[in-house]
């Protein structure tokens, strides 16, 4: 028997129970204390539950969700990839027709939906279900696409399918405007075959997930500068040449060969954290291997100091407290910042124990 428990939500989130967010394996106790320490500062309490790779935030009461909705932007999280607010789990789908249970499901949604995403735990025990996803996609796309009222018209709030097993989903909704642009949160990146390392995957995705058209347009492009600290053997300093950025690289050990003959590369063999540039720089990046303290006294000394205008920055995260680790820092960085300035971060799909940091002096145009 298939059992679906739900309460029929509302938009934005009026009458869900839970918000559910993805997160990294190994780092839902992480993602936990963060969504309670940041519901708290909304005036919103509540508890966790964990599972692999994902994280149920339940208010307390309930009711409170739809302020925690208004209150809490997706930009300002750090351990979750993506959230939903969760109104239906359906337990014991059939083999045979999971669709229509799930649509039946999805039927108490008040309204269209904009997309159908069908996701699963980016985990070990959860990318087995990638198969299960796409065989779902289309039948239930097209179940909905039926559904009186709930249709998938360009418009309104995504509906999220979350298969935890082959007999168990969450059905769930995101505001698009409040919530990642890719399913899981993972976005999808071209492999960079000639980059000198992998590392480069790591900026491609910080400059996906934190910049805008208009401000990869504006910010990166022939004629903006940049300093790499720990550079070699030079995946950023790579990728930023592709942009037309012209880039000082710091670091005692060699770059790869290609850059080596760049024009509008210079390569001082430097201590990263002694050199600063005769004269400001419109990227500050950062991916040494040090304590993060002082990468975010670094990063901090560049901002005050006006050295940069913006900075794409990685922290390498201790094994235990590590989202109190990351305020520490964030308060320490957003201190040297102007009235203005941003500070955005992120545990990034192509990181490893480490999260990313965005940092602009200018407004954010989003």
């Amino acid at each position: 028997m298939v059992a679906c428990a739900r309460v029929a939500p509302m938009w934005p989130i009026d009458s869900s129970d839970a918000v559910c967010a993805w997160t990294r394996a190994g780092m839902e106790s992480d993602c936990a204390a963060e969504l309670v320490e940041r519901a708290a500062a909304a005036g919103v309490g509540g508890w966790c539950r964990t599972a692999e790779g994902l994280v149920e935030f339940h208010p307390t009461p309930a009711d409170r969700l739809p302020a925690l909705a208004r209150e809490l932007s997706f930009r300002q999280l750090v351990f979750t990839r993506q959230w939903f607010a969760r109104f239906a789990v359906c337990r014991g789908l059939p083999p045979d027709d999971r669709v229509a249970p799930l649509a039946r499901a999805a039927a108490a949604i008040p309204r269209s939906v904009s997309a159908v995403r069908i996701e699963y735990p980016d985990t070990d025990s959860g990318r087995p279900l990638a198969r299960l996803a796409r065989a779902l996609a289309r039948p239930l796309e097209a179940a909905i696409a039926k559904a009186p009222g709930i249709a998938s018209d360009g418009e309104g709030p995504i509906l999220h399918c979350a298969l935890l097993d082959g007999g168990t989903a969450l059905l769930g909704l995101s505001d698009p405007a409040n919530s990642a642009p890719w399913p899981l949160g993972i976005p999808r990146l071209r492999a960079h075959r000639q980059a000198p390392s992998r590392s480069v995957m790591k900026l491609d995705e910080a400059i996906a997930r934190f910049l805008n058209d208009d401000e990869r347009a504006a910010w990166l492009r022939p004629g903006r500068t940049a300093v790499d600290l720990g550079a070699a053997p030079g995946g950023w300093t790579w990728l930023l040449r592709n942009y037309g950025v012209t880039v000082t690289a710091v670091d005692n050990g060699p770059l790869a060969g290609p850059l080596q003959e760049d024009p509008r590369v210079e390569h001082r063999t430097e201590d990263g954290f002694r050199y600063r540039p005769r004269r400001p720089v419109d990227w500050l990046v950062c991916d040494m291997v040090e304590r993060p303290h002082r990468i975010a006294r670094l990063l901090a000394e560049w901002l005050s100091r006006g050295d940069c205008r913006h900075a794409i920055v990685n922290l390498k995260l201790p094994m235990k407290q590590r989202w109190q680790t990351v305020a520490r820092q964030l308060e320490t960085i957003a201190a040297a910042l102007p009235g203005d300035g941003r500070l955005l971060a992120n545990q990034l799909y192509h990181d490893r124990e480490e999260i990313t940091l965005f940092v602009t002096r200018a407004p954010l145009t989003r």
